[in-house]
């Protein structure tokens, strides 16, 4: 599960990247940066629900990060 969570952050951070190219390079005057954006967001929603599907399954478990005292 930890590896197609990372892949998942990979593609999601190479969709931003790929939309600042565009950026960059068109200008904003092509739709390549609204369709970079729009698969950036829905790789995250999918991530999200993911999550929340393995965690409802038992794939994934909490854990408590120990607080630290002051």
């Amino acid at each position: 599960m930890n590896w197609i969570i990372l892949v998942a952050f990979v593609f999601i951070i190479g969709s931003l990247a790929s939309a600042g190219v565009f950026l960059v390079r068109d200008k904003g005057k092509t739709r390549n940066v609204a369709r970079a954006l729009t698969v950036r967001i829905s790789l995250s929603v999918a991530l999200f629900l993911l999550l929340l599907l393995a965690y409802k399954l038992g794939w994934i478990q909490p854990h408590g990060i120990p607080m630290v005292a002051r």
